[in-house]
């Protein structure tokens, strides 16, 4: 007799699970970048960084009329925005992510009782997307690509661009622990690389869950905000996008011979390429605003400091 009483309540509590697991959407893919946005204090001096020394092609901004994409295909772009009153030494904006489903990724976050907006924004381009916080308090955006590209094979919509893909971008980071419980707990972004100088934690690669790309936490001093003594240039540092290329050298050599290193007012650049910490060539060129542009090989050509690599390395 008591199995039988018990055996409807099994049931029902069988049903309600099943209930409440269905109300969860499954998180949607995340596949990349889609672009990082940043500000310019002189929009001349920032046009002619981003088309004559990295080689994008200027488009009008469907999200913000006041800004400029530069874009170096037909999915991955720089987001130029006017310089905002009372920034400080800030000039980063926001990085986006490319998902299947931006409405699908909006409600998937809000039933993991993060704060979303009410619902997506739509471009005029055809694109989606919703923009969030990272716990830190940086703003993410959700891209869901517009269902038709355009026509063009990667050198012949942007073919004087230093590269065209977007591997990883970077920007100032506290807490790794905190920022872990939306990139790898919520989103499921994989460990790729870690590394730093005199013993310390400085830099942490991400991958996100669906693609190559990944992110990098740049650790910072203290333990929110920004701190006091933080510089413009220092900060700019921190603040970064990274372009993929096969061979460093091969592409610093092309900018040389064309002169394009020194081409636009107030930016400045490594005076050559050098091997960094995760075993990899890099060379870095900073716009008339500090942010930097990190042209980095995708495959390491020496063994990397303090972690190996963990997941597979992107390509073009």
């Amino acid at each position: 007799m008591k199995t039988r009483l018990l055996l409807p309540a099994l049931v029902a509590a069988a049903v309600l699970s099943a209930a409440a697991a269905q109300t969860v959407p499954p998180r949607p893919k995340i596949t990349g970048l889609s672009h990082i946005a940043v500000y310019t204090s002189d929009a001349a001096a920032t046009e002619r960084y981003y088309t004559a020394v990295v080689g994008a092609v200027k488009l009008s901004d469907p999200e913000n009329p006041q800004g400029v994409r530069y874009a170096l295909s037909t999915t991955q772009f720089v987001e130029v925005l006017p310089l905002p009153a009372g920034s400080g030494v800030n000039r980063f904006d926001h990085i986006a992510w490319v998902t299947e489903s931006a409405e699908g990724m909006r409600k998937y976050l809000a039933t993991k009782r993060w704060k979303v907006p009410a619902r997506v924004q739509h471009g005029a381009g055809g694109s989606v997307w919703f923009e969030v916080r990272d716990p830190e308090g940086n703003k993410v955006q959700f891209v869901e690509a517009p269902v038709r590209k355009l026509g063009f094979v990667l050198g012949a919509f942007a073919p004087q661009a230093i590269g065209h893909h977007i591997i990883h971008v970077g920007y100032m980071v506290h807490d790794r622990a905190l920022e872990d419980t939306f990139y790898s707990d919520l989103l499921g972004f994989r460990p790729y690389w870690w590394g730093g100088r005199g013993g310390k934690v400085e830099w942490i690669a991400q991958q996100c869950p669906d693609g190559h790309d990944w992110m990098e936490y740049m650790v910072t001093r203290g333990t929110s905000g920004m701190p006091a003594d933080m510089t413009q240039r220092e900060l700019g540092v921190m603040d970064h996008f990274s372009i993929g290329v096969v061979s460093v050298p091969d592409a610093f050599q092309a900018l040389v011979a064309a002169n394009r290193l020194d081409a636009s007012p107030g930016s400045r650049h490594d005076a050559a390429p050098k091997v960094g910490l995760d075993g990899k060539y890099q060379l870095n060129i900073y716009d008339p605003d500090g942010i930097r542009t990190e042209v980095m090989n995708f495959h390491a050509t020496e063994k990397p400091c303090c972690s190996p690599f963990t997941a597979e390395d992107p390509s073009e």
